[in-house]
C-alpha cells in the first residue's frame, strides 16, 4: 500500500535518534528474537485451572450472545434498519476482538506455555487494533444514527439509506486496517533483547516499545499521534452526536415525548461509556499503578468483560430486541 510505503519512509527518517537500550535485564546482545513470553496474570500453578474455567466460559458467553444478537438481527424483517445493521456488525466485531486474545490465553492456561512466536505476535496486535478500532468507529456511526434520528426524524429515512450505511461501514473497515498496520509496522521496525519477557496476556504494543533495545522516540511519538488522531476522531463525533441530541431532547415540551426519545439512545450510550470507561481504566492503571500484573488484569475489563456484557445491555434496555427475541424463540418452540 502506498500509504504504508510513506509512513516506512517517514519512519526511517528519524534514524539519526542516539540508540539507547530500554531492557531492563543484564546486558545482551542484540538479535532478531524469534518469540516473546507472555506473562499473562499469574504464576501460581493452583490458579491455572480456575482461570482457564473463567476465562472460557466468558468466552462462550461472548460468542453465544454475540452471535444471538446478530441471529435475531437477521431473521426478524422489523430489525432491518440502519441501528441494528450496525448493531449485528458490532457484535460481529467483538467477537473478532476477543477472539485475537482469549484462545491463546486458554491455550497458555491449558499447556503452561506462554511463549508466542514473533509473528504471531505481529498479527495478534494488528487483529486487536483492527477489531478495536472497528469498534469505536462503528459506535460513532451509531451514534450519528440515532442523531439523525432525534434531530432529523423526517429525513431520517432519505438521510440513512442503505448506500450511506455501507459507505460508513466500509470506511470503518479502511481505517481499522490502516490503524493495525501502522502499529504492526511499527513494532516490526524494533529490535528486542533476548528472552524478552511481556508483563500481559497479549501483545500489547505500548509494552513492545518499551522492553525495545532500540531508540523508541520516534515509534512513542508516532503511536501517541495514531492515537489521537484515530481515537480522538470517534470521541470527537460521539460527544457531537449527544451534545446535539440531548439539545433537541431539552426542546421537547412534554416529559413523556423527552423519555421516549432518550430511551432510544440508552443502549448505545450504555456500551460507549463502557468501551471508553474500561479503556481509560486500563491507561489510568497502566499510569498510576505501579505494578504491572494490576495493569494487565485491568485490561481484562478492556477486551473481555466489556464485549461480553454489550449483548447483555442491548437485549435487557432494547425493547425492539427483546420483542425480537420473543418472536425468534416463540418459532423455535413452535417448530
Amino acid at each position: 500500500m502506498p500509504i504504508i510505503h510513506l509512513f516506512l519512509s517517514f519512519y526511517n527518517a528519524f534514524s539519526f535518534f542516539p540508540q539507547r537500550c530500554l531492557c531492563h535485564m543484564e546486558p545482551q546482545n542484540v538479535t532478531s528474537i524469534s518469540e516473546f513470553l507472555l506473562l499473562g496474570l499469574s504464576d501460581d500453578p493452583d490458579l491455572q485451572t480456575p482461570l482457564f474455567g473463567i476465562f472460557l466460559s466468558m468466552y462462550l458467553v461472548i460468542i453465544l450472545g454475540n452471535l444471538l444478537i446478530i441471529l435475531v438481527v437477521i431473521s426478524d424483517s422489523q430489525l432491518h434498519i440502519p441501528m441494528y445493521f450496525f448493531l449485528s456488525n458490532l457484535s460481529l466485531t467483538d467477537i473478532g476482538f476477543t477472539s485475537s486474545t482469549v484462545p491463546k490465553i486458554l491455550t497458555d492456561l491449558h499447556t503452561h506455555l506462554r511463549s508466542i512466536p514473533y509473528t504471531a505476535c505481529l498479527i495478534q496486535l494488528s487483529l486487536l487494533y483492527f477489531f478495536g478500532c472497528m469498534d469505536s468507529l462503528l459506535l460513532t456511526a451509531m451514534a450519528y444514527d440515532r442523531l439523525v434520528a432525534i434531530c432529523h426524524p423526517l429525513h431520517y429515512t432519505v438521510i440513512m439509506n442503505p448506500r450511506l450505511c455501507r459507505l460508513l461501514l466500509l470506511s470503518s473497515c479502511f481505517i481499522s486496517l490502516l490503524v493495525s498496520q501502522l502499529h504492526c509496522l511499527m513494532v516490526s521496525q524494533l529490535t528486542f533483547c533476548t528472552y524478552v519477557e511481556i508483563p500481559n496476556f497479549f501483545c500489547d504494543p505500548s509494552l513492545l516499545i518499551n522492553l525495545s533495545c532500540s531508540d523508541t522516540s520516534t515509534s512513542t511519538m508516532l503511536m501517541y499521534c495514531i492515537s489521537a488522531i484515530f481515537g480522538g476522531g470517534p470521541v470527537s463525533g460521539i460527544l457531537f452526536s449527544y451534545t446535539r441530541i440531548v439539545s433537541s431532547i431539552l426542546k421537547v415540551p412534554s416529559s413523556g415525548g423527552k423519555y421516549k426519545a432518550f430511551s432510544t439512545c440508552g443502549s448505545h450510550l450504555s456500551v460507549v461509556c463502557l468501551f471508553y470507561g474500561s479503556g481509560l481504566g486500563v491507561y489510568l492503571s497502566s499510569v498510576v499503578l505501579p505494578s504491572l500484573k494490576r495493569s494487565a488484569v485491568a485490561s481484562v475489563m478492556y477486551t473481555i468483560v466489556a464485549p461480553m456484557l454489550n449483548p447483555f445491555i442491548y437485549s435487557l434496555r432494547n425493547r425492539d430486541i427483546k420483542r425480537a427475541l420473543q418472536r425468534l424463540l416463540s418459532r423455535t418452540v413452535y417448530f
